[in-house]
């Protein structure tokens, strides 16, 4: 049985839907005017003001932000409450340049841990079950955000943090945990090292994960559920939004409904910047329509993937999102072929190879160079050179079929390439470029 934690809001028609958030477009457009000067200065350049927009299809007037907004108006210039209002920041690192801060009033944290609650309700969390957040706590919103979902849900909560895998395993045994909230990476990690302890997926009591921050594949899903006997659920958010929590996966797990009632969702076009219609992919924007400190509107996040208002077997009547498939400003410009770092895991997986690996890429002579090390499974791991090479050959001609351009492989020994407690460190990149 569906269980909601919110189900008047997470279970409303679409018609009330739409009137609430046009209500609410116009009251954070008419807020963020009068308390946000930057976005105002946006506003008027484009010829645009509050009076223009009356509902959701008015959103396309506004213009948009970016990341490097974010980076010119640092620190303060997007808040639209005095200091004296808000009680936190959060943060993260940018790829370049300064770091994400974004500031709370309680409002705001309160919402923000509303939306985590629906997300561990929706993965069958009730005040009977153990929560353990193996998130980082501090400025990363992981910890932070899932702590107070826990707590809202009514869960026993185990503020672990991340790290100190074995303490985590202890407590996961030790205290019953049932739901786990980490990155997918952590979990493959924990789950390995279970399998070390010589825990099978019937002696570990949790039930279900709840995993986000980077990207994973549906191999990984199945692997990590495999390992540790659960279901996993996605959950996605940004700092520059509130955290985890901006959209969740329902039991039915046909993408991640988005938190409506306090995000809008659009696609775009990357290049054009123009709105694309449901089921097409392109970038993905955000207006948070209640956010007090940090109110942002039509804040591009560079990731890809599309929207979708089919019905949801579960109920909710939300609009869905697919799960990302890469990023704009993550996207690998080598030898002038555009290569996303999901496209190499595709080849990857489709050839068995559903463990650890890193792209390095460099510049050598003035020539891009691509090399893909690839870890083996305890399973396929062997010391006869020829069946290596003749595996490394096989992803070179995968990866040539995908990309157009020629890869180096190496096939390295299982757990030869660290692993992380946060997010996971796929992409390396030597240029200097």
């Amino acid at each position: 049985m569906e269980r909601y934690f919110q189900p008047e809001i997470e279970c409303a028609p679409r018609e009330e839907m739409i009137k609430l958030q046009n209500e609410r477009l116009v009251r954070q457009v008419q807020n963020v005017w009068d308390n946000v000067p930057y976005y105002r200065k946006k506003m008027e350049a484009k010829g645009v003001t509050p009076a223009d927009i009356k509902t959701i299809d008015d959103l396309r007037k506004l213009p948009f932000l970016s990341k490097a907004d974010l980076r010119e108006a640092y620190p303060y210039g997007l808040m639209g409450r005095p200091v004296k209002d808000c009680v936190r920041i959060q943060s993260t690192s940018g790829t370049t340049g300064k770091r994400v801060v974004a500031f709370y009033t309680q409002h705001d944290i309160d919402l923000w841990e509303e939306c985590c609650a629906r997300a561990i309700v929706a993965a069958g969390g009730t005040n009977e079950d153990v929560c353990q957040v193996s998130y980082g706590y501090g400025l990363f919103t992981g910890g932070p955000g899932l702590n107070g979902g826990s707590h809202k849900a009514g869960c026993l909560t185990i503020p672990t943090s991340s790290g100190n895998t074995d303490r985590q395993i202890m407590f996961i045994m030790d205290l019953q945990a049932t739901i786990l909230c980490c990155t997918p990476s952590y979990a493959a990690y924990l789950g390995e090292r279970m399998k070390e302890l010589g825990y099978g997926p019937d002696d570990i009591p949790l039930k279900a994960g709840i995993f986000g921050a980077e990207a994973w594949s549906e191999e990984m899903r199945h692997d990590i559920e495999k390992t540790l006997g659960i279901k996993a659920y996605d959950i996605y958010g940004l700092t520059e939004l509130s955290g985890p929590g901006v959209s969740f996966e329902c039991s039915a797990q046909q993408g991640m409904h988005v938190n409506e009632d306090h995000f809008i969702a659009e696609i775009i076009d990357p290049v054009t910047e123009e709105p694309l219609p449901d089921g097409e992919q392109g970038e993905l924007v955000f207006t948070s329509l209640d956010k007090e400190a940090f109110p942002l509107l039509r804040y591009r996040t560079r990731d890809i993937c599309t929207l979708t208002r089919e019905k949801c077997p579960c109920g909710r009547t939300h609009v869905r999102m697919g799960k990302p498939k890469g990023r704009t400003d993550d996207m690998l410009i080598i030898r002038g072929v555009n290569v996303f770092p999901s496209q190499i895991e595709t080849v990857l997986i489709n050839h068995g190879y559903a463990a650890n690996y890193q792209i390095v890429v460099d510049r050598v002579n003035n020539t891009d160079t691509l090399d893909v090390q690839v870890e083996m499974t305890p399973e396929m791991f062997t010391d006869n050179v020829g069946e290596i090479q003749a595996r490394q050959r096989a992803l070179v001609e995968g990866l040539r079929s995908m990309l157009g351009l020629k890869a180096t492989v190496t096939l390295v020994a299982p757990k030869t390439i660290a692993r992380s407690e946060g997010k996971a460190v796929r992409v390396i990149d030597k240029r200097k470029i």
